[in-house]
């Protein structure tokens, strides 16, 4: 506890962004920050409620409620309203190896349990934990720590997203010998390619890659497994290997058009605008533009956000975006979405801010469905055709829609964006290796939490849960490592 009246005492601030107009223009980070007093009053808001929910990390109804990772939230906010900042960095490094991370990513389902909420604002939590972090960066905190000892035991880790990275960074604290293979020329994963850089500074990624690498973690990059290199081979030349390749095998869209020239899914768009900024500023054009068009985004998640804020960076006419989900209440339901559930409420994404900034509005259309897409003579999209629906669930959780008599309705549309979520990690190794997979067809795991049905094959991250947070992901990433460490050692403890 901070001061036993500071959440009496204090309102919640946050930092505020930079103007929607001004940020459009550029692809540089947008939130601004707290002074060192501002953050200390945020500090001592954190009250001494007894069970601290903010670090519980439990899924409540499809939701999570708390932090996966476990975070000492109580204790590093104490140390902030102390002025204690490299202590605070110490109790946050001892659960999450890349806070500078979720301080800028994750969605705070932290924020979401806070006691404090229960009567007012909660904690803010997560402009605390990056301030924390990248404090520790100035001031010269963080710098390689390679481990005293060397196991000898040999680690490969698939994948280089957050999963991957929190692996491999627990296994080199060990002493284990780790190299990580990623297929894409950077080393980041989705990190690097699927967040876009005013959400993420790529330069905040490689930073970390760096230091990984100076503390001993080899990166290959370049390298798809199950087909530069066989997966039986990894198997044979390494004591354990990690599958942490994600849920990249997006979800099937195969409607009436969805061949039509302008029909695309939503992470090859992400993807090759985010690889042509790295690589030349954009001035390559390798990447699928939204200049000049209407451009529809079909889903209302957090990656169909993201395809409306890049569109609105490429310079698009106009942008909308579909949600088969209905519009969410301006107040919590406190008896449908009781505290300490992710609170469900209408706000506006940093996308769809900016969209309103431009266009006068939120671009998002609320329990739409498309039934066809029409393209022109050339085979090329001109205008979707949609329906609105109205969604029942079933006593076992099944979602239907049905459509509403009367609601059709035709949209302009040069370029469409497929953002319904993942089905899924490719399959290549899983065949390769005859691994089992669930229902969803994510990799089974069997003994352990994290074990395969292949022996010394071990799965982390989206691929075993399927489409999930970055802070899940790094959760899995580090409780796999403990299961390897286990397996490799007969020692359970990894710090």
């Amino acid at each position: 506890m901070s001061t036993p009246t500071g959440f009496m005492e204090f309102t919640r601030h946050l930092p505020g962004d930079r103007s929607p107009l001004e940020r459009v223009n550029d692809w540089q980070e947008f939130h601004k920050h707290l002074t060192e007093q501002e953050l200390q009053r945020q500090g001592a808001r954190c009250m001494d409620c007894g069970t601290p929910y903010c670090h519980t990390g439990i899924e409540m109804i499809g939701g999570t409620s708390g932090c996966p990772l476990h975070n000492l939230i109580p204790e590093w906010n104490h140390l902030i309203y102390r002025g204690l900042w490299r202590d605070a960095l110490e109790r946050l490094h001892k659960t999450n190896n890349f806070p500078e991370f979720t301080g800028r990513v994750c969605p705070a389902p932290c924020e979401g349990s806070c006691t404090v909420g229960l009567i007012g604002q909660p904690v803010t939590i997560k402009t605390i934990e990056q301030a924390i972090v990248d404090r520790g960066f100035e001031e010269g905190w963080i710098v390689a720590e390679p481990p005293a000892h060397c196991t000898g035991h040999k680690v490969a880790v698939v994948g280089s997203g957050p999963a991957g990275l929190a692996c491999a960074a627990q296994l080199n604290k060990a002493g284990h010998e780790v190299t990580v293979y990623e297929r894409a020329d950077r080393i980041g994963g989705l990190l690097m390619y699927g967040i876009p850089a005013m959400k993420l500074d790529k330069k905040i990624v490689q930073r970390r890659v760096d230091l990984l690498a100076a503390e001993g973690v080899k990166f290959v990059t370049n390298t798809e497994i199950g087909k530069d290199i066989m997966t039986q081979q990894l198997i044979d030349q390494y004591d354990a290997v990690v599958l942490c390749g994600g849920a990249t095998r997006p979800r099937k869209f195969e409607i009436e058009g969805s061949h039509l020239h302008g029909v695309h899914y939503a992470m090859p768009f992400l993807n090759g605008t985010i690889k042509s900024y790295l690589d030349s500023g954009l001035q390559d054009r390798q990447y699928i533009s939204a200049a000049g068009k209407d451009v529809i985004v079909i889903g209302g998640g957090d990656t169909g956000s993201d395809c409306v804020a890049t569109a609105l960076r490429h310079g698009c006419r106009s942008i909308t975006q579909f949600g088969t989900h209905v519009k969410a209440p301006l107040e919590r339901d406190s008896l449908a979405n009781p505290w300490p559930q992710f609170p469900n409420v209408y706000t506006l994404d940093y996308a769809q801010e900016e969209a309103k900034a431009l266009y006068g509005e939120d671009p998002r259309e609320f329990s739409i469905m498309t039934t066809r897409f029409v393209g022109d003579e050339q085979g090329n999209l001109k205008e979707l055709h949609t329906v609105q629906i109205k969604r029942t669930v079933d006593g076992e959780g099944r979602k239907t829609y049905e459509p509403v008599p009367g609601t059709e309705r035709v949209f302009p549309a040069q370029l469409a964006l497929v953002a319904i979520g993942f089905d899924g990690p490719e399959t290549t190794m899983i065949d390769e290796l005859g691994l089992e997979t669930d229902r969803r067809s994510n990799v089974k795991a069997r003994y352990g939490k994290y074990n395969t049905n292949v022996d010394k094959v071990f799965a982390a991250g989206d691929m075993r849960r399927g489409q999930s947070l970055v802070v899940w992901a790094i959760q899995e990433g580090r409780e796999a490592a403990r299961e390897v460490n286990k397996f490799l050692t007969g020692d359970g403890i990894l710090a």
